[in-house]
């Protein structure tokens, strides 16, 4: 070793040391009784090696120390020091004060581990619960207790009100105030009931099982028809309805179902119904009530995408100490997870949910307040400070959140998405002049359109850009799609890689179709021209989409195909307002509900095609709603497999359609046979009455009999009348 200066060091160069014909290099480090001596002697590695070494064997330690008496634990606290922080401490004389500071700190660290908690983490750790629990109410005593100098990991609080205690108790129990620390909350009288408990062990009673029968029935049916719920007679009935080709059919129909109106949850599982008091769910082949929920006044709900919470908002129950506008329930045990204030409901969903249900957020001015289930507490225990965030969204394939921020002063609007829970932010879009944002996000989270309108410097009007995120490419490349018209509608292909987009001013109205290549490449498909639209409405599994013109456009209907850009049909359902496609595709049913307008009240269905199959009339018609479908069980290969053997499974349904169409024929011959049977007992009911009554028709009319015309011949009297019709003179002279 080659002992100096850093600067003799440096200045040494490369220096060899030859022995005996072998070459000796300089060694760095050596080390002698298990010092460790470095070439400028500043210990710096002994210091760096045994701090390191030491503080494993603390680690170790500080697991057996609550098992260990205070004397015990002294004297090995103290053969810790001796044997491993102080020896050969005379050659540590001079060194670097970053080196005693290390010394100094694992020093401390065995004295911590010793004593218990140091009086300024004790007052830390009083600080932190003090902020957590005064939030239930004022606290007027604590008590910490302490033994051999270390708190025993139990605290007793008295609040000045009995329901303060109660809330901490609910609101509390089960807080994650870390990693590895939970709180557990109780009341004092606890103690009492738990100390009551009998010695003897009794068997809890046993609850009867509750059958709601299969709740995922209608999945089963053999012909695989599709339901939809219907609201009628201005919301006085509700009913349940199997969608078919010749007509519906009731499954379950009820008076007074509801109050306003009903919700199927994601999966179709569940019928969310409201009341008054609150909401309740009904499922099952009898549609029995499966839970409830009581919040009063309640006008909103929604559902986790795994239909295992439900939240619901009601404007008359918050209060400052116990905020009730928003609940979010166990939809399985019907309890009470957490509740929020709330200022408004314009923007409803005030919670977005995550895809998998694991996570779900909230915005409110300069903050974004993400929130884990089930413990319902904020992630990480903090929320997000994003200054200026006007709006964000989940997307609907990954635990991903994107949000924008407009401009400040110098600083260029922005468009940023994050990773969750890590919080990394994946990427970040610059833009400038930006007038407003909205993001749109493509069914499976393939794609994010953020449609910007801009006003470029040096002009008045207002430029659309569409900023296309391909989120499955790597870094998440950005393209760019300028529009100089006024854009009325967006829309992505559910499952594909197309957008449509209604822009322009009436009565010209265009709709131009867009497909994003992988090849990095956005192309115009095709633009219709001087469309009746003001809304887009895509099949559930794409490729066919249908053009609205929705009330004020008196109902103009466009049934497109977008695989070759074809107009299958053009409708007309007059002053429409609702469009619904069925979870399959296959039929679209257009409404005119009793809520937006008071006459012809109906609905019709119309295959994907346009071709109009029924007219349904409702007597004051309000809602329909498709019952949704969970996600299929196939895998994409299975799906693949079966539209390449399509042409092998048509002929069989095309067979059971024959076998349905004729067995619907013979079922409206043998109807129309029982009326007809019907008719003749009604007739001949009724001959056997004229009959019996006719000596009675004789005594009312003095014996004449009137039953036939050519009765009582011989009592006509025969009288001739002439009476004058027209004159018409023709003078003999212009023959």
């Amino acid at each position: 070793m080659l002992l100096g200066s850093p600067h003799q060091l440096r200045n040494a160069g490369s220096l060899t040391l030859s022995f005996d014909g072998v070459a000796l290099e300089f060694q760095r480090n050596l080390k002698n009784l298990g010092v460790i001596f470095d070439a400028s002697l500043s210990f710096e590695p002994f210091v760096q090696n045994m701090v390191k070494t030491s503080f494993f064997h603390l680690r170790n330690i500080a697991s057996l120390r609550p098992m260990l008496s205070f004397s015990v634990a002294e004297r090995l606290i103290n053969s810790f020091v001796f044997s491993r922080v102080d020896y050969c401490n005379g050659l540590l004389a001079g060194v670097s004060k970053s080196s005693i500071n290390k010394l100094q700190y694992l020093q401390n660290s065995a004295a911590r581990i010793l004593s218990g908690a140091k009086s300024e983490r004790l007052e830390k750790l009083k600080n932190v619960i003090l902020k957590i629990f005064s939030k239930f109410g004022k606290i007027t005593n604590d008590f910490y207790p302490i033994a051999d100098g270390k708190t025993k990991g139990y605290i007793f609080l008295e609040y000045s009100a009995p329901s303060h205690a109660h809330e901490a108790v609910k609101s509390a129990d089960g807080y994650k105030l870390d990693k590895q620390h939970t709180f557990r909350v109780n009341l004092f009288t606890d103690f009492d009931k738990y100390m009551s408990i009998s010695d003897e062990w009794e068997a809890p009673e046993k609850q009867p099982f509750k059958d709601f029968g299969n709740l995922r029935h209608w999945l089963e049916d053999p012909d695989c028809r599709d339901q939809y719920s219907v609201i009628y007679d201005s919301g006085e009935r509700t009913g349940i309805f199997a969608n078919d080709v010749k007509e519906p059919i009731e499954v379950e129909e009820r008076a007074r179902w509801t109050e306003t109106y009903v919700r199927w949850s994601p999966k179709g599982t569940y019928l969310a119904t409201f009341h008054q008091r609150g909401i309740a769910l009904w499922g099952g082949e009898k549609f029995k009530q499966i839970q409830r929920f009581s919040h009063q006044g309640v006008q909103l709900i929604d559902f986790s995408p795994c239909e295992r919470y439900v939240v619901t908002f009601s404007p008359l129950m918050d209060t400052k100490d116990d905020p009730q506008a928003i609940i979010i329930w166990d939809v399985l045990t019907g309890q009470k997870k957490r509740g929020f204030h709330c200022e408004s409901s314009a923007h409803w969903p005030i919670f977005k949910w995550s895809p998998d249900g694991k996570f779900f957020a909230r915005m409110t001015q300069d903050t974004l307040s993400i929130y884990e289930t089930p413990s319902m507490g904020l992630l990480d225990k903090k929320s997000l400070r994003i200054n200026g965030i006007k709006d964000f969204s989940w997307s609907p394939g990954d635990n991903i959140i994107a949000f924008w921020v407009p401009e400040d002063k110098d600083i260029p609007a922005r468009v940023t998405l994050m990773q969750l829970p890590s919080r990394n932010e994946i990427r970040v879009r610059n833009l400038f002049n930006v007038v407003d944002c909205k993001l749109h996000w493509q069914k499976n989270g393939d794609y994010l359109c953020v449609k910007v309108d801009r006003t470029p410097k040096g002009t008045q009007g207002v430029v659309t850009n569409f900023e296309i995120f391909r989120m499955r490419e790597k870094q998440v490349p950005v393209d760019v799609v300028e529009m100089k018209e006024s854009i009325i509608a967006f829309a992505w292909e559910p499952n594909g890689s197309k957008f449509a987009v209604l822009h322009g001013e009436s009565p010209r109205i265009n709709v131009s179709f867009y497909h994003v290549k992988n090849n990095g490449k956005i192309d115009l498909i095709k633009m219709f021209d001087k469309q009746q639209a003001n809304s887009i409405f895509w099949s559930p599994q794409g490729q066919f989409l249908v053009l609205a013109g929705l009330r004020s456009m008196n109902g103009a209907l466009a049934f497109v195909d977008t695989s070759d850009c074809t107009m299958m049909n053009i409708a007309e359902h007059y002053m429409a307002s609702d469009v619904e496609w069925d979870p399959t595709g296959r039929y679209v049913v257009t409404s005119v509900s009793w809520w937006s307008h008071k006459v012809d009240n109906a609905f019709w269905l119309w295959t994907f095609q346009g071709r109009l199959l029924q007219k349904t009339n409702k007597e004051r018609f309000c809602q329909l709603l498709w019952r949704p479908r969970p996600p299929s069980l196939l895998t994409q290969e299975q799906i693949k497999l079966i539209k390449k053997d399509l042409k092998k499974y048509s002929k069989i349904f095309e067979q059971k359609d024959r076998l349905s169409q004729s067995k619907a024929s013979k079922e409206l011959v043998d109807k129309r046979r029982s009326m007809m049977e019907d008719y003749r007992k009604y007739r001949e009911r009724t001959i056997d009455m004229y009959n019996e009554q006719k000596p009675l028709r004789l005594e009312l009319r003095g014996g004449v009999d009137t039953d036939e015309l050519d009765s009582n011949v011989d009592d006509w009297e025969e009288e001739t009348i002439e009476f004058f019709i027209n004159e018409e003179i023709i003078p003999i002279g212009d023959l």
